[in-house]
């Protein structure tokens, strides 16, 4: 189970050749196939003279299961090409996942446009984590005329707040995470208990 799980693609099945009374005669019949014999019952009948006592349908399988073997294993079976979501391929261009670098590289080709946001998106995420205020208002004039120029208006629209998150260290992280507690404490109770009740559970809960 465990190759299945780690396995980016189905493992394909190698395949399979069963046992057959033909085996005993494979290095005649294979050097009969390269000299361009390909009719069952004349090979049949050569290996009769040769001692076979099988049927020319064990012949003829044993053929067609060599025939088939040799061509997986000349053309060993493609990987099929990753398929995502939209929201899927968006994490794939911020996480910068090395697994999807060939199809990402094959969406970009396709779309400019897809490349162009793939590379604001980055680069924005980059300015943040960087704390780079210099950098944004290069960003805030290429977002202009793309699919995050919304995006870009609303930033400009309370740029204050936003210079001060890139130049400050604090965070309402925390904040955030306490009312986020607290939903959830009053979803538990399904609206049918006053506020003291909720005082006291978030109070314990602390």
């Amino acid at each position: 189970m465990k190759k299945f799980r780690t396995a980016e693609v189905y493992p394909e099945a190698k395949p399979r050749v069963r046992e057959s009374i033909v085996d005993d005669h494979a290095s005649y019949l294979d050097q009969r196939l390269k000299e361009g014999c390909r009719s069952s019952t004349r090979l049949w009948r050569e290996l009769r003279e040769r001692g076979f006592c099988g049927q020319v349908n064990s012949v003829r399988y044993w053929l067609q299961q060599r025939r088939s073997y040799r061509t997986r294993a000349a053309s060993p079976p493609q990987r099929p090409a990753l398929r995502a979501s939209p929201r899927q391929i968006v994490w794939l261009i911020l996480k910068a996942a090395h697994s999807a670098k060939d199809m990402l590289k094959e969406a970009y080709r396709r779309s400019p446009e897809i490349s162009k946001i793939a590379q604001l998106a980055t680069s924005f995420f980059s300015i943040f984590r960087e704390r780079s205020l210099e950098a944004l208002p290069t960003w805030l004039e290429a977002a202009r005329g793309t699919a995050l120029e919304s995006f870009a208006a609303g930033l400009e629209r309370d740029i204050d707040a936003v210079r001060e998150a890139l130049r400050l260290s604090w965070s309402q992280g925390h904040v955030e995470g306490q009312v986020h507690r607290l939903k959830l404490i009053k979803r538990q109770m399904y609206g049918r208990a006053g506020f003291e009740l909720l005082r006291l559970r978030v109070l314990q809960k602390g």
